[in-house]
């Protein structure tokens, strides 16, 4: 719990006794790699922190997967917009590896929202990140080309290269595996 507690606390401080209140209610959940934790058309009905493992989520068309994100720890994870309007997730949510977290159901998430001012200022700036995180991430597939993609992404977030595999980081990349492949042999990381 100590690492969920830095984690939230780095989004907004919060009182200790309310912020080890509501990391009370969220209880440990393991699953095994290659495992679909929320599938397409599934309404999410949790938010996840990340203690252990890799998770991907990503939708299909024409049977190929095209990868949104990965979460790792420490991080939130889930289907965001599925959980936040209890509405049926457009996408998967899957993990690579064996994997551990806390979780909370969303009845419960809304509860002690609605009970404190501080926890909704919480999650209200964590959306915040993620809206800016998202249309970052698509100005990025939008603007450059596929190196310059590939710099950006290996600057940010280099040990991905070592977890994830080379195919899965191409889709991620929005390009071809074979470019991907050319890229790492070409480009000094």
């Amino acid at each position: 719990m100590k690492e969920m507690k830095s984690f939230l606390s780095k989004i907004h401080a919060i009182e200790d006794d309310i912020l080890d209140e509501y990391i009370s209610y969220w209880t440990e959940y393991t699953v095994t790699k290659n495992t679909i934790m929320t599938w397409e058309g599934e309404t999410e009905k949790y938010m996840y922190f990340v203690l252990e493992g890799i998770q991907k989520s990503y939708y299909t068309a024409n049977g190929k997967e095209h990868i949104i994100a990965f979460t790792y720890p420490p991080s939130l994870s889930g289907i965001p917009e599925s959980f936040l309007t209890q509405s049926p997730s457009k996408y998967f949510l899957k993990t690579i590896t064996d994997s551990k977290f806390l979780r909370m159901p969303y009845e419960q998430h809304q509860e002690l929202m609605t009970r404190n001012r501080s926890i909704e200022t919480l999650f209200r700036k964590a959306t915040e990140f993620l809206l800016i995180d998202t249309l970052n991430r698509y100005y990025e597939l939008m603007a450059f080309d596929i190196e310059t993609r590939f710099k950006n992404f290996t600057s940010r977030s280099p040990h991905l290269l070592q977890m994830v595999t080379q195919k899965d980081l191409a889709s991620y990349l929005r390009m071809d595996s074979s470019n991907f492949s050319k890229l790492i042999g070409t480009i000094k990381i």
